[in-house]
C-alpha cells in the first residue's frame, strides 16, 4: 500500500482505514494509541470542542469526545508520517503530490470530484470528492520549497468534517 492508495481510498470512502467521523475518541485511541492533543486541549481540558489530536500527519478533530473530522497533512517538500494502522509497513512517505497526480488517481479509481468554489481562490484550489465527501486543498509553493515544479499546485491537506 502507498500514500496515494490511502488518499484515494479516503477520497472514495470518507474513511481513513478503520477511522471514521462519529466514532468515539476512545475507540480511535484504542486503535492508534494515545494521540498528541492540541495545546488548547491540554490547557482547557478534554471537554473543549473542535480541536485536533494528531498522530504524525494524521489529524482527528474532536467534538463531544467523538471524531468530528479526519485529515491528512501533506505539505509539499516534506514527509507524511502516518500510523501503521493507516499505512502498513511504512513509517513515512515523501509528500510532494501535485494536483494532476491526485486527480488522475481519483479518475482511475472511479472517484468523482468537482471544484470546491469555497476554497478555490488566489493561489490555492480545492476539490470535493463523491461519494466520500472529502475536501482536498492544493496550493502553489515558494521557490525555496523542495518541489520539482514550483508553478504547479501541490496537495496541502485532505480532510472531511461532519456538519
Amino acid at each position: 500500500m502507498t500514500l496515494m492508495n490511502v488518499l484515494v481510498d479516503f477520497a472514495r470512502t470518507g474513511r481513513i482505514g478503520p477511522l471514521e467521523c462519529g466514532m468515539p475518541l476512545t475507540e480511535a485511541e484504542e486503535l492508534l494509541g494515545p494521540g498528541c492533543p492540541h495545546p488548547a486541549i491540554r490547557l482547557r481540558g478534554p471537554d473543549i470542542d473542535g480541536y485536533p489530536y494528531t498522530w504524525g500527519s494524521l489529524e482527528l478533530t474532536v467534538t463531544r469526545r467523538a471524531v468530528s473530522g479526519l485529515g491528512i497533512d501533506a505539505y509539499p517538500g516534506s514527509t507524511v508520517r502516518l500510523p501503521e494502522l493507516v499505512l502498513p509497513d511504512a513509517e513515512s512517505y515523501e509528500s510532494t503530490i501535485d494536483r494532476e497526480q491526485l486527480l488522475a488517481a481519483l479518475d482511475a479509481a472511479g472517484c468523482a470530484h468537482h471544484l470546491n468554489d469555497r476554497l478555490t481562490f488566489g493561489e490555492q484550489s480545492s476539490i470535493l470528492t463523491r461519494p466520500g465527501d472529502v475536501c482536498a486543498v492544493f496550493g502553489l509553493r515558494d521557490r525555496k520549497d523542495q518541489v520539482p515544479h514550483p508553478g504547479r499546485h501541490y496537495l496541502l491537506v485532505m480532510h472531511k468534517h461532519t456538519a
